[in-house]
């Protein structure tokens, strides 16, 4: 009984805040990584950071694949979007009011706060089980010598159990009802400091208040982690009643490229077959367009699939986005060589975009030229140094080395990797190795840290 009552507790806390990179029902997440995506989240983020005081740099955004509508942040200032929050929503507005519901959850420092709210319940839910427990046992041992046993004061210990949880979850939701409202209040704050209406905010909570009145194993999960109430919704158009901004509109190309994002999620995350049935050929619409391409591209009709996107191209000539899919589409289709000119196109027009960098890095090791691997470690350190925690680029790295010879920043690379990975005793053999191998300077000192850092001794927890 007693770890029953700190498993609910639990339990609300997991569903109100996602305190964690897993959702609510535990599974591990699976993060989807798009460059084209995470510039988008962050052209819409970054202004509403500012505006709540929290510096953009601090926060990081993580992208999560799953189709139900929902975002989260948690510890370390970790924002989670899942894509069916870009997939469902109708329109930037709501992408981005959505966005600065969560910064306001991050300016309030509310899942610091969110420790001691969670203790108090599960205090609470402990007692009352406690005594719970206690007036069962009573009863237990008093019927225990009679012909009959008389459960009543059981049923009532037990109820009395479960209504010291009820009463721990109510209190600790009381708690979360609070701080949702508090970010509303905050994401109000800080549209109107950009002049950004906050329409698309009350449509979303319009569209899932019906949410509330189905079955909990059927609710959207954004409902389930951001309990709403009337007064939510109500307030929000209240404000917009008021909000000199209430019709203004968001920044020149914002709509256009979530409109994209979008299409571009719905080509990868869906079945091709299902997503060739419902985007017909006769559709001119660019965001029609590009889901196909990358649903053929998918099947592997590449020739279909470059025509649509070369299409695309001559509208759009400035898109890295699709430079770097052509590029991905021909490396692909098995036409590496030829997927050198986008890919170096696409570093052209995004240059600070460590992904694409990478993708080129790549390109360049695969066509076997050993003129194109010093190129290739340069791109793929210019990606490591703008980000470090890019196992695929650790490798490709290690395997450039060691085509270029280099045996000792071959191994460098790859003890990097393993490190990242967390296989600890593979991170200590290969910088092992290349601590040997590798002359006196910065990358054998490297070396020398990896291998003290994954000794059993200077580990924390050992």
């Amino acid at each position: 009984m007693v770890l029953a009552s700190l498993l609910a507790a639990a339990h609300v806390a997991g569903s109100v805040s996602r305190a964690g990179a897993q959702p609510a029902n535990g599974q591990p997440i699976e993060i989807v990584r798009d460059a084209e995506t995470e510039s988008l989240l962050r052209n819409f983020a970054n202004p509403l950071f500012r505006a709540a005081g929290v510096d953009p740099n601090l926060v990081r955004i993580i992208l999560v694949r799953d189709d139900a509508i929902n975002s989260f942040v948690s510890t370390g200032n970790r924002m989670f979007i899942n894509t069916g929050l870009i997939t469902k929503a109708e329109s930037a507005d709501e992408l981005v009011g959505v966005i600065a519901h969560e910064t306001g959850h991050i300016r309030g420092g509310h899942l610091a706060k969110l420790p001691e709210a969670m203790q108090a319940a599960m205090l609470e839910g402990l007692a009352a089980t406690l005594m719970g427990a206690a007036v069962a046992v009573g009863g237990s041992r008093s019927s225990a010598h009679t012909p009959y046993y008389d459960n009543s004061a059981s049923s009532a210990g037990i109820g009395a159990a479960l209504g010291g949880q009820q009463l721990a979850m109510r209190n600790f939701l009381g708690f979360s009802r609070v701080i949702e409202a508090s970010a509303d209040q905050g994401a109000l704050e800080f549209l109107d400091r950009l002049h950004w209406s906050a329409r698309g905010l009350l449509a979303m909570f319009r569209r899932l208040e019906d949410e509330t009145i189905l079955p909990e194993s059927m609710q959207d999960p954004y409902v389930q982690t951001h309990p709403l109430a009337a007064t939510r919704i109500a307030n929000v158009a209240d404000h917009l009643a008021r909000s000199p901004y209430a019709n203004a509109k968001l920044p020149p190309g914002f709509e256009t490229g979530f409109q994209l994002v979008k299409a571009k999620l719905i080509g990868f995350l869906t079945p091709s077959s299902v997503t060739l049935q419902r985007v017909r050929d006769t559709d001119a619409a660019p965001t029609a367009r590009y889901t196909r391409a990358i649903a053929l591209y998918r099947l592997g009709h590449t020739d279909e699939a470059l025509k649509l996107i070369d299409g695309l191209l001559a509208e759009q000539p400035g898109s890295p986005w699709l430079y770097e899919l052509k590029g991905q589409v021909l490396f692909e289709g098995g036409r590496g060589r030829l997927s050198l000119a986008p890919y170096r196109e696409a570093v052209r027009l995004a240059p600070e975009q460590p992904q694409i960098r990478s993708a080129l890095g790549r390109a360049m090791i695969e066509t076997g030229d050993p003129l194109l691997l010093k190129p290739a470690i340069a791109e793929l350190q210019s990606a490591l140094a703008r980000e470090g925690d890019d196992g695929l680029s650790w490798h490709a790295l290690g395997v450039a080395w060691g085509k270029m010879g280099d045996l000792g920043q071959a191994n460098l690379a790859l003890a990097e990797e393993a490190l990242l990975n967390g296989d600890i005793a593979t991170a200590k053999l290969w910088a092992t190795k290349a601590e040997k191998l590798l002359p006196p300077g910065p990358a054998q000192l490297r070396a020398t840290d990896i291998s003290n850092a994954v000794k059993r001794e200077n580990r924390k927890g050992f």
